[in-house]
């Protein structure tokens, strides 16, 4: 019971900061500009690289809060129930890029409409989007990897292995050899 409560309280928190995860990258990503025609919105410069710093301002947004619930979430399950919580930062970190791109898509903070000088032309501020599906997956990874890999230092600080015999010299103190041969 206590495993599907941590899992759960896991997702839930990750979800939850996925939404204002969103309305952070709304604030942060640039958006491509459009040109109303008769035919609807065009876009006003192909050669855009707005549609690529919107996918890195995701990563950026996504990725820091994915190391920082892979730190949270090791620490507060030191006492017992890791597997829960790592299942949790999975879950919870697709649910959090996933609710990421809704609100961010939803949200229009910082867009603002441009009048070019000496046109009779509006450009207007599009959506956000996403054109490499792939950074909604640097949530769970970072989040995922950073716990995995502060359990791995834990687990060779407190591993045996590290301190062969025992953690005692095979050899004995120094002081009992005599370097004289004697």
């Amino acid at each position: 019971m206590r495993h599907a409560r941590d899992f759960a309280v896991t997702v839930l928190v990750l979800g939850l900061l996925g939404g204002a995860a969103g309305v952070l990258w709304s604030l942060l990503a640039p958006r491509p500009p459009y040109v109303m025609t008769k035919q609807g919105p065009l876009l006003a410069d192909p050669s855009t690289q707005a549609l690529i710093a919107a996918d890195g301002w995701f990563a950026v947004v996504t990725g820091v809060l994915g190391l920082v619930c892979g730190a949270v979430g090791y620490s507060l399950s030191r006492r017992g129930r890791p597997l829960a919580v790592v299942l949790g930062l999975a879950a919870g970190g697709l649910l959090g890029a996933y609710l990421t791109l809704v609100v961010g898509r939803a949200v229009n903070l910082g867009a603002q409409s441009v009048t070019a000088a000496g046109q009779a032309m509006t450009l207007t501020p599009g959506p956000l989007g996403l054109t490499a599906q792939g950074v909604m997956c640097a949530w769970p990874l970072l989040a995922v990897g950073l716990f995995f890999a502060l359990e791995g230092v834990a687990g060779y600080r407190d591993s045996p292995l590290r301190r062969p015999l025992g953690g005692q010299d095979p050899y004995g103190p120094l002081s009992s050899y005599d370097i004289s041969g004697r």
